[in-house]
């Protein structure tokens, strides 16, 4: 589960959409429901013999993975950790999850404001608890 301690029926009001909000054509032939939701993530990957980090906004999430906007590219097959900061004013605080995965698909934005990257993770993001304070 993605919240716990009280604040998981507001965590999941974010995930709650209706039908029409997701990708229709699409969402018969995917495994799992994808979200439309808009929150920072940090990745971290090797490259080069040192680890990289980007920061950058999903545009959708699911329980396999999530697809974001980063400002540069990242490898296909790269295995990739991130953080994703989850905050709403129905929270309380805001929730930090953690994933890994690989990414699967890396696409040029028609823009030209950076790359859509695709990450599939083979197990569910989950919720960082007791976070040391920082300041």
């Amino acid at each position: 589960m993605l919240a716990r301690f009280g604040e998981r029926h507001c965590l999941n009001s974010l995930f709650m959409l209706s039908p029409q909000d997701f990708d229709a054509p699409h969402w018969k032939q995917r495994r799992h429901r994808r979200f439309d939701l808009e929150f920072p993530v940090a990745l971290s990957f090797p490259s080069g013999g040192a680890v990289r980090e980007l920061a950058g906004i999903s545009r959708n999430i699911s329980v396999g993975g999530l697809l974001l906007r980063v400002n540069d590219p990242v490898p296909v097959r790269t295995r990739v950790s991130l953080t994703m900061a989850v905050e709403d004013p129905r929270l309380r605080h805001p929730i930090r999850l953690l994933g890994k995965g690989k990414v699967v698909r890396v696409e040029r934005l028609e823009s030209g404001a950076g790359f859509a990257v695709a990450i599939e993770c083979k197990h569910p993001i989950t919720e960082v608890e007791n976070l040391p304070a920082t300041g």
